[in-house]
């Protein structure tokens, strides 16, 4: 019981952060990063306020906590979003090797309130020429010499 009221706490601030972000002119998101539990990011949406799409609770709370903690993965650590994440947060959540998010209002909840992400899923399935913004290849063999660089380089740092 006392792992459940610890996650349920770290749940009420995402939804406190998101409370304050409608409170000050931004979207009903809040998020917070948890480690070793600890919160170590925090966050709520920024979208509007700065001009911003990327600017989602979740990826605000990353940023925080990769600053915290001076790494860009976030390894053993918990995303707590009081809805779930839309398609580029979650594959940030991958890419920043999250252990495991929790959220607590459902993408047909945000949807019922205007922020419908279904389409993004939709197109996501499609293959490329039919999606609604096209994607056009363009110099892929002078490009593929950045890939070799980066191969080649000695000191690089792997994601």
């Amino acid at each position: 019981m006392e792992e459940l009221e610890r996650r349920q706490g770290f749940m009420r601030a995402a939804i406190e952060l998101a409370q304050q972000s409608v409170a000050g002119g931004g979207g009903p998101f809040g998020a917070v990063v948890v480690r070793d539990g600890t919160i170590i990011g925090r966050g709520h949406n920024r979208v509007t306020l700065d001009n911003d799409p990327t600017a989602h609770a979740e990826i605000v709370a990353m940023r925080d906590a990769c600053r915290t903690s001076g790494d860009f993965r976030l390894e053993r650590c918990e995303l707590y979003v009081n809805c779930e994440p839309c398609p580029m947060c979650l594959a940030a959540a991958y890419w920043a090797h999250l252990e495991r998010v929790f959220y607590a209002a459902t993408t047909t909840d945000a949807a019922a309130s205007g922020f419908d992400d279904a389409v993004i899923y939709q197109q996501l399935c499609m293959p490329a020429p039919q999606r609604s913004i096209g994607l056009t290849p363009l110099l892929r063999d002078e490009a593929l010499g950045t890939f070799s660089a980066w191969q080649d380089k000695q000191d690089r740092i792997d994601y």
